[in-house]
């Protein structure tokens, strides 16, 4: 049996951790070390729980049990299903994919031209603005299409070229920030004051990433095996290795970044959010050429993600509903979401956003089930209840989200320890676990 290289296991750990870092992952740490300051080692270590350790259990998890699907048969088929189509959805074409070029373009495009006044104005009757972010959304998903037409190539194009160029260019950010350091740490403030520990894991959690690890595991697996790795387990094995590799390789940039930001805050550049945090470090390290920097880092970080979430979407749509192949599904996604990323993305998130809430515990718990798995595998109603009990709290969660408040539920869940944080339904994934044992000890197992 072909085993790895090293070599080759950090290329696909690098293709993985390329997919990951989106334009999200480069906000949030710079803020988290600006807000936090002298406690962003507790705060970052938080954050790491959340935005690392669980999406990389996730990519084990699903390469362990053989699937997305699998995973989710282990509930109830009808789940799986559903489950799965909603997630494909919804960081797909209805969310994530038409992000990546909007916020692209308003990170590495608008700021160039904004003190030209470029972007304002009117060209045959439409704003300047609206009008280059039409034609830059149909250049970045044409480029996204055409680097994903071929997904079991990723390796090659996202680990060799894209990804080693996205770490380079941070490190620069990073060696300016050791080399002329903008001062020290600054006084921690809130929301990081109280615990910032518990603030860290909330904002890790709020990057919603291991939803993205659910999914991402198909398209490794599938460059894997274009490398010459084609028996399971060992697809399994080097799966699991390439989450590792990612995950150091994401706790390092953020820890860098963190620390960047950290300074940042103590020099009076915090901003709003964690853009504006970047935006003022790097003028104040290269002048108004350092944008050029802080734009290719956006630019290739959304590129990445696009990519990485137009194959998988597409490889799942093509085995869910073969009616179109790979390349048919690839281009559906890629106009829709160049519509969307320009006319109805507004519209969009007041449905996907929801969704995400609902979902996004329900992905956590899976995870934390499936390494649970030797433990409660002979418990039949171990996974239905506990999915049935977080499935209630975050379902009423998603529906509050949408402005709709259900009755009695939504008090009730509400009272839950760490509601206030978005985490309501803790409690009712660990009563459910419970409930679910101990159902299938007092209940007659199905005769074989």
């Amino acid at each position: 049996m072909k085993s790895f290289t090293l070599k080759e296991r950090c290329l696909i750990g690098l293709t993985l951790f390329s997919m990951f870092f989106g334009a999200g992952n480069l906000i949030f740490p710079p803020f988290l070390g600006a807000l936090a300051g002298d406690a962003t080692l507790p705060a970052m270590s938080g954050f790491a729980v959340t935005a690392v350790l669980f999406p990389i259990l996730g990519v084990a998890a699903v390469a362990r049990s053989g699937g997305l699907t699998a995973l989710g048969n282990r509930v109830h088929p009808a789940f799986a299903f559903l489950f799965t189509l909603l997630i494909y959805l919804s960081i797909g074409p209805c969310l994530a994919i038409p992000r990546t070029a909007g916020t692209s373009f308003e990170m590495a495009i608008a700021p160039l031209f904004a003190g030209e006044g470029a972007l304002s104005g009117t060209i045959l009757g439409f704003e300047a603005h609206a009008v280059a972010q039409a034609a830059y959304s149909v250049f970045f998903f044409l480029l996204a299409f055409t680097i994903a037409l071929n997904p079991e190539k990723l390796t090659q194009r996202l680990g060799k070229i894209l990804s080693p160029t996205l770490l380079t260019l941070i490190a620069v950010l990073f060696i300016a920030a050791i080399v002329h350091p903008l001062g020290e740490y600054g006084a921690v403030r809130a929301p990081y004051d109280a615990a910032p520990f518990v603030r860290g894991f909330i904002e890790g959690y709020q990057t919603m990433d291991t939803l993205a690890a659910l999914n991402f595991g198909l398209i490794i697996a599938m460059n894997i095996r274009a490398l010459g790795v084609t028996k399971d387990s060992g697809v399994v094995r080097e799966t699991i290795f390439a989450g590792f590799v990612a995950g150091f390789l994401l706790i390092t940039v953020y820890a860098a970044l963190a620390h960047i930001g950290a300074e940042a805050g103590g020099a009076g550049l915090t901003g709003e959010n964690g853009a504006q945090t970047l935006t003022g470090v790097v003028i104040q390290q290269f002048g108004h050429a350092g944008l050029f920097i802080l734009g290719a880092i956006f630019f290739i970080a959304c590129l990445n993600t696009c990519v990485g979430l137009l194959s998988c979407c597409s490889n799942y749509f093509r085995d869910t509903f073969p009616v179109l192949g790979y390349r048919g599904w690839l281009t559906v996604f890629a106009v829709t979401s160049t519509i969307i990323a320009n006319a109805g993305l507004t519209a969009i998130l007041k449905f996907s956003v929801p969704v995400l809430v609902a979902i996004y515990p329900l992905a956590l718990v899976l995870i934390i089930l499936a390494f649970l798995h030797p433990f409660i595998e002979k418990h039949r109603f171990a996974y239905p209840m506990t999915m049935l009990f977080t499935g209630a709290a975050a379902i009423t969660a998603g529906f509050g989200q949408a402005g709709f408040k259900l009755p009695v539920l939504a008090d009730f869940f509400a009272a839950m320890p760490f509601a206030a944080e978005g985490l309501d339904w803790m409690l009712p994934a660990a009563v459910g676990l419970v409930v679910g044992i101990a159902l299938s000890l007092v209940t007659p197992k199905k005769a074989a």
